[in-house]
This record gives C-alpha cells, structure tokens and sequence, in this order.
C-alpha cells in the first residue's frame, strides 16, 4: 500500500502546474528554495491527510465552497500570469544570469506566493482531498499506508524539483532561456486559471 500510494501520489503531483513552475523558477534563482519545498510539502501533506480522513466526501456535500475557490484561484493566477508574461517581455535583469547577483525577494513574499499557489488552486483539493482521498477509502485497514506513500511521493519530489533544479543553471544562464521559462510561466497559469473558470460553466 505504501507503494501504490508513492505511485498515485507522484503521477498527480508530477504533472506540470502552477506551483511546480513557481518551485522550478525558485530552484533555478537558488532563492529561499527550502522555504518553498516546505511549505510545499507540508501543504501536500495536510491536504493528503484531510482526504484519507475523509474530508472530500464532506467537500462534495459543499459545491460552493469550490465554486469559492475556482473564482479566487483563477483570478490570482491570472495575476500572477501576467508577472511572468512582463518578466517575458520586458525583462528586467535580475534573474537573466545564474552568476550574476539577481534582485532577491524576501522570504515572506515568497512563502506567501507558494501557499498562495498550493490553496488557492482547486485543483489541488480535487488531486490530493477528493481523488487520492476517494482510492484510499477503498484500501481499509492499510488506507494510512497508503496516505503516508503519497505524502512521500510529495516530500521526494518538490525536494528533487526544488533543490535539483541547479543542475539546469548552465541553460539558463543564457538570457532567452529565462525569457522562454517566464512565457511558458505564463501560458500554464492562464490555461490553468481559463479550465477552473471552465469548470464554473
């Protein structure tokens, strides 16, 4: 169970989104990434918890509380779909080189920004409330097992993405391959934000 955990939880988590960009861009700054691998984790970890609990079949008993959350979610990420859009754009210089000093920011804003990117995403709550919470029902005695694989495919995974993120420094030292990240950035977020709007209809 501890197997089929890891392995539902990774496939969920690997997949490109909003808060693995910010972890992936924060990686490649080498700014505050443990701060975000944390907080990262640790949100993962809650949310996993409350679905083996059984918190999901409670969230489907409440459909506007995620109609709450898809509106405030979109909105934020197509806010922050537009930073990344200007960082394209019109970049300013402080993260076009991996060896030069970049114009940091502070660990609060960060923080803020990953647990703004991990809660307000509905998608999260369906992947890891409702979706794992919904298979580990299914697991009986050995459904905390399978909770604890998933907490560990997170913790593996926002550590490798976080702090392994340097070994891709080299391509972006080149000022077009941050120009190229902060578009691809943008497009996710804004596709993202345009499917939670979708989902309202």
């Amino acid at each position: 169970m501890l197997l089929a955990g890891f392995g539902l939880g990774l496939s969920l988590i690997v997949a490109i989104g909003a808060q693995n960009a910010f972890v992936l861009r924060q990686g490649l700054r080498g700014e505050h990434v443990l701060a975000v691998v944390l907080v990262c984790a640790l949100s993962d970890a809650l949310l996993i918890t409350a679905g083996v609990a059984g918190v999901g079949a409670l969230l489907q008993q409440v459909p506007w509380l995620l109609v709450v959350v898809r509106v405030g979610g979109a909105a934020f990420l197509l806010a922050y779909a537009a930073l990344a859009a200007r960082r394209a754009l019109r970049p300013s210089g402080d993260a076009l080189d991996a060896d030069a000093p970049v114009r940091r920011s502070t660990p609060g804003a960060v923080v803020l920004t990953a647990l703004a990117l991990t809660w307000l995403n509905p998608h999260v709550y369906l992947d890891t409330v409702v979706l794992l919470g919904s298979v580990a029902a299914t697991q009986g005695d050995a459904r905390a097992w399978f909770g604890v694989g998933a907490v560990l495919a997170s913790v593996v995974w926002f550590t490798g993405l976080g702090f392994g993120a340097r070994l891709l420094r080299p391509v972006f030292a080149r000022p077009g391959a941050w120009r190229v990240l902060d578009a691809g950035i943008a497009v996710v977020m804004v596709a993202i934000a345009l499917s939670l709007l979708a989902g309202l209809a």
